[in-house]
């Protein structure tokens, strides 16, 4: 027989995994220097892998302050970790090979087409500059409507703090730079401020996703909109749309979050909530003080999440579709899945299905074994608080119920894991590590088998 012999190339899915995995390693090993920590030692191994992890998976949980614990040289490892992990290692270093007009062989198109969720081999190419493009001119943007609010409080030092939050925001990292008006108080400070609706903006901007940015930019042209980006602006509303309603009736008169605050700031809190809530992380209200039906929501939204080819994680919004509308064809007695008078591919409501249940196990697996840590450890926390911390990591949102600054070593491995699986994306972790593991036969004919089932 002859001999196999191992190609990264050979599976798209391993290199994205691969790629992430490298960030990850390198960036623990700088944050560990010296040079990292304003306290001069060396970081904690497992501090900095958390830290590094978090900010290559653009998730925003951390286990120490950004602002009082890293120098300035370890904010800007994490800030490069970000901007790597939003647009992945493999776009930027494909975006490179085009940059010096080096041609992308087959093999490397299937790479970029995995890591840019292109449709076809054509679009790739365009659509690797265009995500670069995007992605600079939309940060610089936002950090230039940031510049007014920071620079006069901090000087020459606002400027960097509105680039860190612009690309944290665009990215939906949830990491900020605001531990100088209290340790982990992220935006707490900002709900009259003009401060959430920009940072609003880059968030929902990011988690749309580059094809969809790319439909919309060429609306004036084809005065028709994908069926994908129908579905994801659809979906994006209706859900910013309940998550605002939900959370202004929900914390209204809640004086440990927004009960004291004037109604337009009760509003805007609202807003800014359900928004972050979609994998972004920053929050401008107290996540712990929440009540028990707010937290519910905030699950719901972020194991949903952002759009597919986007800097958001979760399940993906329209993983959901998908699997509603399958669901409701059902119920009419279609055998196919039908959204907006399309019939859906199998493979893609088989993939739907795959994704939320190894989700749903992650998000599962990593509260149990926060719960039953942090109890050994004479913890107060509740199960929904950690149901709300493992479903931050999975869904690479970042909010926290205040589990992962007090977390012990089991906890923080686990929920490394999570935010790895998270922005990998179970289906191609799954597939990388798959990969030579011996090919399915499609051509067998196998007896079909019957099981009642509802």
């Amino acid at each position: 027989m002859p001999k196999k012999h191992f190609s990264l190339s050979a599976n798209p899915a391993r290199v994205i995994a691969g790629s992430f995995l490298g960030v990850i390693i390198t960036g623990t090993l700088l944050l560990m220097l010296p040079l990292s920590a304003k306290n001069g030692s060396v970081t904690n191994f497992f501090d900095a892998l958390f830290t590094a992890t978090s900010a290559t998976c653009v998730t925003g949980l951390v286990v120490v302050d950004t602002y009082t614990h890293w120098t300035f040289f370890g904010q800007g490892v994490i800030l490069a970790l970000i901007q790597v992990g939003g647009l992945s290692l493999v776009t930027l270093t494909l975006f490179f090979n085009l940059l010096i007009r080096r041609k992308l062989g087959l093999r490397t198109l299937q790479l970029a087409q995995e890591s840019t969720s292109a449709t076809n081999f054509e679009d790739t190419p365009r659509l690797l500059k265009g995500i670069v493009g995007i992605t600079l001119a939309v940060e610089t943007v936002g950090a230039l409507l940031l510049l007014p609010a920071f620079v006069p409080r901090y000087g020459a030092e606002g400027i960097f703090i509105s680039v860190f939050t612009s690309i944290s925001a665009f990215c939906n990292a949830g990491f900020d730079l605001l531990g100088r008006e209290g340790a982990y108080s992220s935006l707490i400070h900002y709900n009259g401020s003009y401060v959430l609706l920009v940072i609003s903006a880059l968030i929902i901007i990011g988690g749309l996703g580059f094809m969809v940015l790319f439909d919309l930019l060429h609306y004036h042209k084809n005065k028709r909109l994908r069926l994908h980006s129908r579905v994801v602006l659809i979906s994006t509303v209706f859900l910013l749309l309940i998550g605002t309603v939900g959370f202004a009736l929900l914390e209204w008169n809640n004086p440990a979050t927004m009960g004291d605050l004037p109604v337009w700031q009760k509003l805007n809190a609202s807003f800014f909530q359900s928004v972050t809530t979609r994998t972004a992380g920053f929050n401008s209200i107290d996540i712990a003080s929440m009540n028990e039906l707010s937290k519910v929501l905030t699950i719901g939204l972020m194991f949903i999440g952002a759009a597919p080819g986007s800097t958001g994680g979760g399940i993906k919004v329209t993983t959901i579709v998908v699997l509603i509308m399958t669901a409701v064809s059902v119920a009419r007695g279609y055998d196919d899945t039908i959204i907006m008078k399309h019939k859906i591919k199998r493979q893609t409501v088989n993939k739907a299905l795959t994704v939320t249940f190894i989700g749903f196990l992650a998000v599962m697996l990593a509260t149990g074994v926060i719960i039953y840590t942090t109890h050994d450890g004479g913890a107060t926390f509740s199960s929904v608080d950690a149901l709300i911390e493992s479903t931050s990591a999975f869904a690479t949102v970042g909010l926290t119920s205040g589990i992962s600054a007090v977390a012990n070593l089991p906890s923080k491995l686990i929920l490394t894991a999570t935010m790895f699986l998270g922005r990998v994306g179970p289906v191609s972790l799954l597939l990388s590590l798959a990969a030579g593991a011996g090919k399915v036969n499609r051509k067998q004919v196998m007896p079909e088998g019957h099981l009642n089932v509802g």
